[in-house]
């Protein structure tokens, strides 16, 4: 008797899950809310900072709405209404987890830095509750909305997943305009106030006099918490659909390969929340109080995909024996913690690479970049070869099909995972809440170090969403060829991605450009931008009288404005461009130029990502260890040197590295969706 038997139908249990996780969230932001909030200024503070997020994030999907809606008519006419509704579906749950994470996380701040005053553990205890709202949300909805679709397409689609490809699709929709439109605002922002207020000015960074510093403060939230849940949110959906497909099309005859993946996730939803108990201060330890919360999740996991394994498939899959898939299962976890400990290595004050770095910046501006891009592109091997061997393995288990299993066990962690990444910004805020206010130094001693482990669990969850998107990719483009191969003109294009073929050669080129092409304008367009913030900052301290000297109040709002318009404008061209590339080269080339786009990609995508996501996070993380008195402290000549490796840096992990993994997908995805058309 096998597992789904127990139950009324076999999509109870993840969508019960789905809908345990964002109670869960909900019940945490009661608790959250029900904090105290501060005095006057530090509540005048936070109001400016949810206000501008909140305008931006009105701006952002009034815009997505329009380009969603053409979306929809497009696929109601040539796929249908379930495949046009199941994009909505996508859509809209993906901005419900953003915009709840993104709410929640900006009322967060001020109750952190509130706690702040009573000491580091009752401040690391809130920000991570904050924060794990946003990841409840993100797992919960996905789970909820791949159950819901999954029982319709059952219902009424018969033995179609065509609307589960456009459930992904508008996920990733609007996770390419979140991640990249929220990093082009929260970098434009970082950047600008930075080079007018610590270079020009020499005032410390979150000083209220800068007119740039609320737009800061709001970037923070509408980049790596509205951003990071959008990313995750498609990443775990995109994720669970190829693998969904890929045992579709691989044991058409077996049912229960389909909904595998939903009880994976299913588990590691009631894991994860598991794991949120597991988060405890103990003296000064606050990352070793985080991966205390993954690891108890990650055992927990494993506990429950045994049971699950031998629940489902007692007797194995065919010539695949019950242990191998369940063996797949672990490698999915391994590659979780691999990726962990890879990107901390190399982006932590504690080891060696920052440190090099920063040993660099005594020497100049000029010899911290090269040093930091030494370090971004020797990065890029250990999580390669990381994720390389966890390809092999879970193929040489259960072929394609385990690849797949292994990816969607490792993307069931995102719950926590992005629990720990939401810390972060909340983090950031309540330090420069706790700066804007002139709060007691003894507030910035706890805030200050909560927000530089911030920095690092935002460049792990980065690392985890990029390695992630990789194998979602890989599982993606094993769905697109398999589609091709399963048509009745396969014979016509058989041999598909043989590298004798000059189709798949340009296929080749042509993806492996996209993932810099991309890159750069998402660099153009923070230094666009930041040039209007530049202008602006020194506009009002050139016109307000009275504003340097503290007697005088900047006008927030107005550099708000101008980098959320700049943020919206710049994220069109790259978004288009994504869209637009497999739609052309798939109906001009063919499928496999198509099909050599995907693949080149996926690899220059992976390496451009992971090299830019850390060593960012690495010129960061450099600053910030100079800024605790080494090497000369706050002021001195590497401390100079550090900031300008710093303003490089902060586009490259916050902006241009990780809008590449919705991007990597959506080119996928859209191959997936006009498959059926090419052959």
């Amino acid at each position: 008797m096998t597992l789904s038997i127990l139950f009324f139908h076999k999509l109870i249990i993840p969508f019960v899950a789905g809908l345990i996780s964002i109670a869960y969230g909900l019940f945490l932001t009661y608790r959250v809310l029900s904090h105290k909030t501060g005095d006057k200024k530090m509540n005048a503070i936070s109001d400016a900072i949810a206000e501008g997020a909140v305008a931006y994030m009105k701006r952002q999907y009034s815009v997505v709405a329009g380009i969603g809606i053409i979306i929809f008519i497009v696929l109601f006419y040539f796929l249908g209404p379930l495949s046009a509704f199941a994009f909505a579906l996508g859509a809209i749950c993906s901005a419900i987890a953003g915009i709840i994470g993104m709410n929640v996380a900006v009322r967060s701040n001020i109750r952190t830095a509130e706690a702040a005053k009573t000491g580091l553990s009752e401040a690391f205890s809130l920000a991570f509750e904050g924060g794990a709202v946003t990841g409840l949300m993100v797992s919960g909805l996905a789970l909820a909305a791949l159950s819901v679709s999954y029982w319709y397409v059952e219902k009424f689609a018969g033995s179609t997943l065509q609307p589960l490809i456009a459930l992904g699709f508008g996920g990733s929709l609007i996770s390419v305009f979140a991640r990249l439109g929220g990093g082009i605002f929260t970098k434009s922002a970082d950047v600008g106030t930075d080079m007018v207020g610590k270079i020009e000015k020499g005032i410390p960074e979150d000083d209220p006099r800068n007119p740039g510093v609320i737009a800061d403060l709001v970037g923070d939230n509408v980049g790596d918490d509205a951003g990071m849940a959008a990313d995750l949110f498609e990443t775990y959906v995109i994720t669970a659909v190829a693998a969904m497909i890929l045992g579709h099309l691989t044991f058409p005859h077996n049912s229960y390969v389909v909904f595998f993946p939903l009880l994976i996730g299913a588990i590691s939803v009631i894991a994860g929340i598991i794991g949120t108990w597991f988060v405890r201060l103990s003296g000064n330890g606050i990352m070793k109080a985080l991966y205390q919360g993954l690891i108890a999740a990650m055992v927990i996991a494993i506990a429950g995909f045994y049971i699950l394994t031998l629940g489902v498939f007692p007797n194995g899959l065919g010539t695949i024996s019950m242990l191998s898939i369940f063996y797949t299962l672990i490698i999915g976890i391994v590659v979780t913690l691999g990726m962990v400990i890879i990107t901390e290595y190399f982006t932590s004050k504690k080891f060696p690479p920052v440190r090099v770095i920063a040993n660099a910046s005594t020497t100049g501006h000029g010899t911290n970049i090269i040093a930091g891009l030494a370090v971004s592109m020797k990065s890029t091997l250990a999580p390669i070869l990381l994720i390389a061997a966890a390809i092999w393995a879970s193929y040489t288990f259960a072929g394609l099909y385990g690849v797949s299993v292994a990816a969607m066990s490792m993307l069931s962690l995102a719950g926590i995972i992005v629990a720990i990444d939401a810390f972060g910004p909340i983090t950031d805020n309540a330090g420069g809440i706790a700066e804007m206010a002139g709060l007691d130094k003894k507030v910035r001693d706890v805030t200050d170090p909560l927000d530089a482990v911030g920095n690092t669990t935002k460049a792990v969850t980065k690392a985890y969403a990029i390695g992630s998107a990789g194998l979602a990719a890989l599982v993606l483009f094993s769905s697109y060829t398999q589609e091709l191969a399963g048509s009745a003109k396969f014979s016509e294009v058989g041999g598909l991605f043989s590298l004798s073929d000059p189709s798949v050669i340009i296929g080749l080129f042509i993806g492996g450009a996209l993932p810099y092409f991309f890159a750069s304008l998402a660099m153009e367009a923070v230094g666009k931008a930041s040039v209007s913030i530049v202008d602006e900052v020194r506009r009002q301290f050139k016109e307000i009288k009275g504003l340097m000297s503290g007697k005088a109040k900047p006008e927030y709002g107005k550099a708000v404005d101008i980098v959320t318009k700049a943020a919206i404008k710049e994220m069109m061209l790259p978004t288009l461009i994504t869209v637009l590339s497999p739609i052309l080269v798939g109906f001009i080339l063919g499928p496999k130029a198509l099909g050599g786009l995907l693949i080149g990609s996926i690899i220059t995508g992976l390496f451009v990502a992971i090299s830019m996501t850390t060593g960012g996070a690495a010129w960061d993380n450099t600053k910030k260890y100079i800024e605790e008195g080494n090497l000369g402290g706050k002021g001195g000549f590497a401390h100079q040197s550090a900031v300008t490796g710093d303003t490089v840096g902060d586009p490259y992990k916050d902006t241009a590295g990780p809008a590449i993994n919705p991007m990597i997908k959506v080119l996928n995805i859209v191959a997936l969706l006009i498959a059926g058309f090419l052959i």
